[in-house]
């Protein structure tokens, strides 16, 4: 019996220890990953927007898959812990006569004085499931602070704050993929919304690069080459169309009025700091396509996604 009880410490100690030591592999971890992406981020050419799609895309998707892997060791050593408290739970039901006289034969009982000086016999079991529950107390203020931790993260203000201003239109987000199109994406997604004629990605991005080439002379003075900060030269300014047109290109500014103008719709963009802003709201009646602004929804490049009506139930 006295074997069963050593074996049923160490099963708890280690127990506890496995959680701790995944708690403290997985800060590790979300450390390693956060090097990592600045790696990734120095690497990226400011003006070659195809590299920069593509190390945007493996930096969510190594973000995303992390978090996936994180979660399930987590829920996996829960239930892990949770079966085997459970079995000892039952085993002490069972033998807790056999166990308290094998402690005592032991001299493995303590005793300790109460608040009003009467001593008390503490059993080895005892001190298992006080030693438990420190445990739990603890694993239970590591993930509150985590989850602290991740409230505070700029991607999370970010959001609340984005989510509390759709939510005094009665809007909530509606969440566009990351694949260097979400611009278009989320413009496509509000056409639809508003009932509007809607188009391909591929048939907006051939327009967007249309619309800029014929309005060179007025939007060539926002153009500016993001190394030297000049503004962009003959040759720089025909690739930035035919990038453009054919890759997955992030677009701004210069394509949300190129965007606007071809529609003829007003396009307004809601972000978390300062007003919204509304492109084409002095040319074009109707109501706006409205379209959120993300600086730090993903660690590498800015974002765009559409809105929805909250449904009321």
């Amino acid at each position: 019996m006295v074997e069963v009880n050593a074996e049923s410490e160490m099963s708890e100690a280690l127990s506890g220890i496995v959680m701790d030591d995944v708690l403290s592999r997985h800060r590790r971890e979300r450390k390693d990953l956060q090097a990592k992406i600045q790696a990734l981020k120095k690497s990226a050419p400011k003006n070659d927007k195809k590299k920069r799609k593509e190390i945007m895309e493996e930096v969510a998707r190594i973000e995303s898959d992390l978090e996936k892997k994180q979660a399930s060791e987590l829920v996996e050593v829960e239930k892990e812990q949770q079966i085997k408290n459970q079995n000892e739970h039952q085993d002490e039901n069972t033998n807790g006569k056999q166990q308290n006289f094998d402690d005592a034969l032991c001299n493995g009982d303590d005793d300790e004085e109460d608040a009003t000086g009467t001593t008390q016999r503490v059993t080895k079991a005892q001190k298992r499931r006080d030693k438990k529950a420190r445990e739990a107390r603890q694993r239970e203020e590591d993930i509150r602070i985590a989850a602290e931790d991740a409230k505070s993260a700029p991607k999370a203000i970010e959001r609340r704050a984005i989510q509390s201003k759709l939510l005094e239109r009665q809007l909530t987000l509606h969440y566009i993929p990351s694949d260097g199109n979400c611009l278009y994406n989320a413009v496509r997604h509000q056409l639809a919304q508003k009932g509007l004629p809607t188009y391909s990605v591929q048939e907006l991005r051939k327009e967007t690069a249309n619309y800029i080439r014929a309005h060179k002379d007025s939007l060539i003075c926002y153009m500016t080459n993001p190394k030297t900060g000049f503004l962009l030269t003959d040759a720089e300014f025909e690739n930035y169309c035919e990038l453009l047109h054919t890759t997955p290109a992030w677009g701004g500014q210069i394509e949300l009025k190129a965007l606007s103008s071809i529609l003829k719709v007003p396009i307004e963009v809601l972000q978390a700091e300062g007003p919204p802003t509304v492109q084409g709201a002095d040319e074009f009646a109707g109501p706006s396509l409205l379209i959120t602004y993300h600086r730090h929804m993903y660690s590498l490049g800015e974002h765009y996604n559409s809105s929805v009506p909250i449904v009321q139930v």
